[in-house]
């Protein structure tokens, strides 16, 4: 790792403490001591329910070169630990940041931000695979896109790094700021803007305003999905130059003769009068979407399309989104990582692209932060559900019962059943299940819906 303890204290505008003589290079940066090996720096992250300040012994024992400290936690370092090499900040999460906005100049790498309510994992899972085909590429891992994730993934940059493709998640307002500080990125993605974290952001509007300070640098290019409502209607008073993809305008890039077959999706991708087949391993519309936004960008910075298309058909499905299991002649289609009103749609329309002869049953658990209106979102999913043909609804938590208040309203045939835990949820769906039925759980990431699975394949 290129960076030295005396530039962490210029970065964090820290206060140093102890031997000058080892203002040497950091190993590595770490915030969890368990994983600390020789020469790392911790840096103590404190949380609503745990304060890493109180495993700075653990972090030295296992070879930490230095420490952050909180000035907060002064007066507290204990007595054998106060000859150790020490950084007193102000914010040790901000102090993360700074660490990793001054990291990120040493290296001349281009960064792909990529945003949006649904579907920023998979573009970036994408993006990656395609810009992989030609460049070294670093991308984030897991769910490291937020204020301690992004940063912690700007500092695994390396030399040989040519691109950065960084999911940049956020849920309040600011926090964009901040990220786009961190990676200022060259490109930025929107893969859409819905109905998510409106405890903090209130309206659409506002989301899409925050979204949008991903392109902070105005020499950032953007590039919009078309048919988002609020994304279409970005004025061109933007600084930034803007590419928009689609399916239902006059876009730049666009696809036409959608067909699903097996566990595959086959399009027609039009772009500058030209056509061309192509084939992702993933089914849905709203992936049609997510290709388009990579396909966009990647022609535009030259990469040829036989390697776009050989990335994007060789780039792996993240698990428990949109993953599709086969057992027992029974079809279960796991989308457990998250939830949202948007993206139960989208897995609504993703259900009905999978062929089955039996039931189309429905597991839904609480969509979590979306604030007072929230029953009211729930009911209107659930009118959406029993409306899209689904003939059983299982609903989890106190919120999710108005989903099938919804499903009720609606004076369909759907019918449904209300559960207080997932594994009473899964030993209802056992007694109901039958081979050729096809069974869809979703949920916010909060209620840990793929419980319901595994107890359901545990009770087969």
């Amino acid at each position: 790792m290129d960076i030295a303890l005396e530039d962490i204290v210029y970065a964090t505008n820290g206060r140093f403490t102890g031997d000058f003589k080892i203002l040497s290079e950091v190993n590595s940066i770490c915030i969890d001591s368990r994983k600390i090996s020789n020469g790392d720096l911790f840096i103590p992250i404190k949380g609503e329910n745990f304060d890493g300040h109180d495993f700075i012994n653990e972090a030295f024992e296992n070879g930490a070169i230095a420490a952050l400290i909180q000035r907060e936690h002064e007066g507290k370092i204990e007595k054998k630990n106060k000859h150790r090499t020490l950084i007193f900040v102000e914010d040790t999460k901000k102090a993360l940041q700074d660490i990793a906005a001054f990291y990120k100049k040493k290296f001349d790498v281009k960064v792909i931000g990529i945003t949006g309510s649904v579907g920023k994992s998979t573009v970036k899972e994408m993006a990656a695979s395609v810009f992989g085909t030609e460049f070294n590429v670093l991308k984030t891992q897991g769910n490291l896109n937020g204020q301690i994730g992004l940063p912690l993934v700007v500092l695994k940059l390396k030399k040989e790094t040519q691109v950065l493709v960084a999911e940049m998640g956020i849920s309040q307002i600011g926090e964009m700021e901040n990220l786009s500080r961190i990676a200022e990125p060259d490109f930025a993605i929107i893969t859409n803007i819905g109905i998510s974290h409106l405890e903090y952001f209130k309206t659409t509007e506002i989301t899409c305003r925050e979204k949008l300070k991903i392109a902070k640098n105005p020499n950032c290019r953007l590039y919009l999905n078309g048919d988002s409502p609020e994304l279409s209607r970005i004025s061109c008073g933007l600084p930034n130059e803007i590419v928009y993809f689609g399916l239902n305008g006059d876009f730049s890039y666009k696809s036409e003769k959608i067909c699903a077959s097996g566990e595959s999706t086959d399009f027609v991708l039009i772009f500058d009068n030209f056509k061309e087949n192509i084939k992702i391993p993933c089914l849905g519309i709203h992936n049609v979407y997510n290709a388009l936004a990579v396909i966009s960008l990647a022609l535009d910075v030259g990469i040829y399309l036989d390697d776009i298309k050989n990335g994007l058909e060789n780039f792996s499905p993240l698990p428990q989104r949109g993953q599709i299991i086969h057992i027992n002649d029974i079809i279960l289609l796991n989308d457990s990582y998250n939830s949202s009103p948007d993206s139960v749609k989208a897995s609504v329309s993703l259900l009905q692209f999978v062929r089955s002869e039996g039931k189309t049953i429905a597991i839904m658990a609480d969509m979590l932060e979306l604030g007072v209106r929230s029953k009211e979102i729930h009911f209107e999913i659930g009118k959406y559900l029993a409306l899209s043909g689904i003939d059983i609804v299982i609903t989890i938590g106190n919120t999710a019962e108005f989903i099938s208040k919804g499903a009720k309203a609606a004076k369909s045939n759907t019918i449904t059943f209300e559960c207080d835990s997932n594994a009473q949820a899964a030993e209802i769906l056992l007694k109901n299940i039958s081979k050729g039925d096809k069974v869809l759980v979703k949920g916010s990431r909060g209620m840990k819906t793929e419980e319901v699975i595994d107890l359901f394949l545990l009770g087969l």
